[in-house]
């Protein structure tokens, strides 16, 4: 083997060894709310909107700790003016934001055939309703329509934790405590989160999504 060949060689390892190294890195358990600080929450924090036409226990229950909310693609929007499509979605109230580094945390469930939905959103934007949608297709989790964030997110609990920094305009998603995705904010100057199911394009007939454990948290 010639001195060129041998250089040639250890160079392609120590470049399979730098990629492997990065990649484990970017798959690093980490603790999301390290640095930042629970802030109080009970029941009043969680506004339900729901098809306007039915009882909150038709679309919403909470047992056990555990939220429970579904939607069909035919419900009526949340109120009688509203040209929205169909939700069952927990508004967290008493926390809207228009600065700082905020922070969602809960344990998220989504059934199988649960699809064209969005699950968990940060409201607010400049130029849009929103800064931030995870919505399910075909049991993938995706930032909007696309990219694709979790390839099969069905059927398993979840630690999502989402945190928006909005003088920074970024806003992280982690799962399980790896970082999956980053992108930038969209403006605005008023947020909030939500969680629950908002129908998109291409709906199942029958949506859900389950939640326990919510916190929000803000950097001090």
């Amino acid at each position: 083997m010639g001195p060129s060949l041998v250089l040639t060689t250890w160079f392609f390892a120590l470049l399979l060894i730098i990629t492997i190294y990065h990649k484990a890195d970017a798959l690093k358990v980490v603790d999301p709310t390290d640095g930042f600080v629970s802030l109080p929450l009970n029941q009043s924090n969680f506004e339900v909107q729901r098809p306007y036409d039915v009882p909150v226990d038709q679309r919403y229950s909470y047992v056990d700790g555990v939220h429970i909310m579904w939607v069909f693609k035919t419900d009526k929007p949340h109120f009688p003016t509203s040209n929205t499509k169909p939700r069952t979605e927990i508004r967290i109230k008493g926390y809207d934001y228009s600065s700082g580094v905020w922070q969602f945390e809960g344990y998220g469930y989504v059934p199988s055939g649960t699809s064209g939905v969005c699950v968990m959103q940060v409201f607010g934007a400049s130029l849009h309703a929103t800064t931030l949608m995870l919505r399910v297709y075909n049991g993938a989790l995706s930032y909007y329509r696309n990219p694709v964030i979790v390839p099969n997110i069905y059927n398993r609990w979840f630690k999502l934790n989402v945190i928006h920094d909005v003088e920074s305009s970024k806003v992280t998603v982690f799962i399980d405590g790896v970082q999956v995705f980053e992108t930038d904010g969209r403006g605005g100057t008023d947020h909030f989160f939500k969680c629950g199911v908002y129908s998109q394009d291409d709906a199942s007939y029958r949506m859900e999504s389950r939640w326990k454990g919510i916190k929000i948290l803000k950097k001090m």
